[in-house]
């Protein structure tokens, strides 16, 4: 769904009676019944945490109330517990490029690069152990580059990590010293999109594994990580996959390099037989390498309710919607907005787009709350950047009209008290 002047259109939707006409002819308008949002409020924070399906209620509902309640310990077998992680991750593979087999569904986002990354540096402690460094970007996610610099110290022996400023500068970075490329695809702050089939390329051509972060990009842009020749990816199902608050991350581990997969989180459910209760361990074949302890169970349930969503549509479909969505964002913000010194900080191209968009102001988490106050709601990071998220599933066109509004009305009067306390979760 392309909204972007053309010459047959001059101009973006320029009434509120145009979004809701964009509304009734959006495919994808009838999955928003699919989500519980509440009313009166225009959810633009998917980008953090996704709204819930209508159906996880009730899942939650039949595991704590059936297959735990009643069937107790034995719905370890009898409810397909045991399988949820490896049978969730082949549900999830097509949405990044994956095969089945590649990705379990387990753990934080967190300690699945831990495990990424010291597999990646085990293997190239192998082929080329001269190779001591991590490169990644400053404005990479904190936890991103705090795992890695954790593991660096906690290896002592030699690795360090080097955090470049600019994405121009990834390239040199990766030099003979270069382990890992260790890279989020598209960028928490501002919503840069990484090309990662060239960076994944120029890091092979230089020696280097990459490990990829999807967090921001699983199921709100198209990935092929087969197709980039990724090595390693890790990311969240809370955001765009609507999995729930704090759901399980996935780790994606590509059959070329299962084999080698290692890491010292060696719990006893990536054991080759983990109720043979042997005194020794014995890594699991593939994908179960990358599992560690017993997995929570409602959690995982509830991821399912966010991946049946998918079935109904595809992701060219979504990406589509999400660039029609975030172009028309931009464009009225621009218009409807001007002189309120509000900075696009979102590349506008839309290969290095995400589905976020992020403007910065004097006073960002002043207007973000009053925003949030007014039942639009968005989120704020510093430095001083407000974030808007667009999730084609369940957002829509009027959605995106009636934010600027608000937005415009707030910027207008000043409504926005510069001394608000600042909650603990931005």
């Amino acid at each position: 769904m392309d909204i972007a002047p053309t010459a047959d259109r001059p101009s973006l939707p320029t009434t509120r009676a145009d979004c809701l006409a964009l509304d009734a002819a959006d495919p994808l308008a009838p999955l928003r019944a699919r989500f519980d949002l509440p009313e009166g409020v225009i959810y633009l924070d998917g980008n953090s945490l996704g709204a819930r399906p209508r159906s996880a209620l009730a899942r939650a509902q039949d595991v704590v109330a059936r297959e735990w309640g009643r069937d107790l310990i034995r719905s370890w077998n009898d409810a397909g517990w045991f399988e949820l992680p490896k049978r969730l991750g082949d549900r999830l593979a097509p949405l990044i490029g994956a095969h089945a087999g590649e990705v379990v569904v387990t753990d934080t986002t967190s300690l699945n690069l831990f495990k990424a990354l010291a597999a990646a540096l085990a293997i190239q402690e192998e082929r080329a152990p001269a190779r001591k460094t991590i490169v990644t970007e400053r404005a990479n996610f904190p936890t991103d580059i705090y795992m890695a610099d954790g593991l660096a110290r906690w290896l002592d022996r030699g690795y360090g990590v080097r955090l470049v400023d600019t994405p121009e500068e990834l390239e040199a970075a990766v030099d003979a010293d270069c382990a890992v490329l260790m890279l989020t695809h598209v960028n928490y702050r501002d919503g840069r999109q990484h090309d990662m089939a060239a960076l994944t390329a120029h890091a092979h051509a230089n020696g280097a594994l990459t490990v990829w972060d999807l967090a921001h990009s699983a199921g709100a842009v198209p990935i092929d990580l087969h197709g980039a020749g990724a090595d390693f990816a890790v990311g969240c199902t809370y955001k765009y996959l609507n999995g729930g608050p704090g759901a399980p991350a996935f780790i994606w581990v590509p059959q070329r390099h299962q084999a080698a997969f290692s890491h010292p989180l060696t719990g006893w459910w990536s054991h080759a037989a983990p109720f043979a209760m042997a005194h020794g361990f014995a890594a699991a074949d593939g994908i179960g390498r990358a599992l560690c302890g017993t997995q929570p169970v409602v959690s995982l349930a509830l991821v399912e309710c966010g991946l049946d969503v998918f079935d109904a549509t595809d992701m060219t479909a979504l990406r589509e919607k999400s660039l029609a969505l975030t172009d028309l964002f931009i464009g009225l913000v621009e218009r409807r907005c001007a002189g309120h010194r509000l900075t696009l900080v979102t590349p506008r191209e839309h290969a290095r787009r995400g589905s976020h968009v992020s403007f910065t102001h004097p006073h960002g988490y002043a207007v973000m709350a009053a925003l949030i106050g007014r039942g639009v709601i968005g989120d704020y990071r510093e430095p001083d950047i407000m974030r808007f998220g667009f999730t084609p599933l369940y957002t829509g066109f009027t959605d995106v009209w009636d934010a600027v509004e608000t937005l415009r009305d707030i910027l207008d009067g000043e409504g926005y008290d510069i001394h608000a306390a600042r909650a603990a979760v931005t």
